[in-house]
């Protein structure tokens, strides 16, 4: 598969362990198959950047696919609450995250490959609103679904670096690609008012799942 970084210089060598431990899903290097995505990223800091492409052979590799169905919501969060900083301390989000990776984590470091949800800008903030009791897991859920998310395909292994190569790289305008961003994240929060204010008193909240003792496997949570 073609697959796509953003950055603000040319990666022909992904770095093993690169990046950030409190990106997502930890330590890795993070692609898209949306090039237009990658642009994105690429200018996130308001300056032109590079979209690198590559051959990404997976066939022989162990994937984790948090969106094939097997999985649910619950399972990418207890990761991303793993790894990602800055959510609230009050006592309920405290549990929630104890919960969360007590009955729902998955040790990415297991798998040579992880493909995911990303939780950048505004959807890191529904993520956290779950968390902290204040939307619905069917909320979350479809909060997750505005502006046009998209995957990350994000290598872990030794392994998964052997089987990706450099396949060119393209230059991008931050004055551009910039504003697209920001213009994503804004209709992602609009969307994300306008679907936070049909909740209902039948629908599923973070404390309700500690309370019924959900764990994985449970129809409620499909």
């Amino acid at each position: 598969m073609i697959v796509y970084h953003g950055s603000d210089h040319i990666i022909e060598r992904p770095t093993f362990h690169g990046g950030k431990r409190t990106n997502d899903y930890g330590y890795g290097f993070y692609t898209t198959k949306e090039a237009e995505l990658a642009s994105e990223w690429a200018c996130a800091k308001n300056t032109d950047g590079y979209v690198n492409s590559y051959d990404l052979e997976i066939d022989g590799l162990k994937v984790l696919n948090l969106n094939d169905g097997q999985y649910n919501i619950l399972n990418w969060l207890a990761i991303l609450t793993r790894y990602r900083s800055y959510w609230e301390s009050g006592s309920i989000s405290e549990q929630a995250k104890q919960y969360l990776h007590d009955n729902f984590y998955l040790d990415v470091e297991q798998y040579d490959v992880v493909i995911g949800y990303r939780a950048d800008d505004s959807y890191f903030s529904f993520a956290r609103d779950f968390v902290a009791g204040t939307i619905s897991l069917r909320k979350l859920s479809e909060a997750m679904r505005l502006g046009k998310l998209g995957e990350q395909i994000v290598l872990k292994s030794q392994q998964a670096y052997t089987h990706i190569t450099f396949a060119g790289s393209e230059h991008v305008d931050g004055g551009i690609y910039y504003d697209k961003k920001i213009q994503r994240d804004r209709e992602a929060r609009r969307q994300y008012r306008a679907v936070k204010a049909g909740e209902s008193l039948n629908d599923l909240y973070m404390i309700d799942i500690m309370r019924e003792g959900m764990k994985n496997g449970d129809p409620r949570l499909q």
